[in-house]
């Protein structure tokens, strides 16, 4: 299962991108937000690599894979 290492919108607004700016910016769609606030991963590659290149990172910086019964233990 993949799920996310971090809170990409915590770290995002760190990185000086509210949900506001990201939004009025045409940087990351309304959908997509509400995706990363779930927690739902199935983001596009596209929208990857625009959270990527905002706070300057690798894909495995902000997601990861585990295995399902690793997930079910937690």
């Amino acid at each position: 299962m993949i799920r996310y290492k971090i809170k990409v919108l915590d770290a995002l607004k760190d990185a000086g991108y509210n949900t506001y700016r990201l939004q009025k910016d045409k940087l990351l769609a309304g959908g997509t937000v509400q995706k990363l606030r779930s927690g739902d991963t199935s983001l596009t590659v596209e929208n990857l690599n625009t959270i990527c290149e905002l706070m300057r990172c690798q894909p495995g910086d902000i997601l990861e894979w585990v295995p399902d019964e690793e997930e079910d233990s937690q």
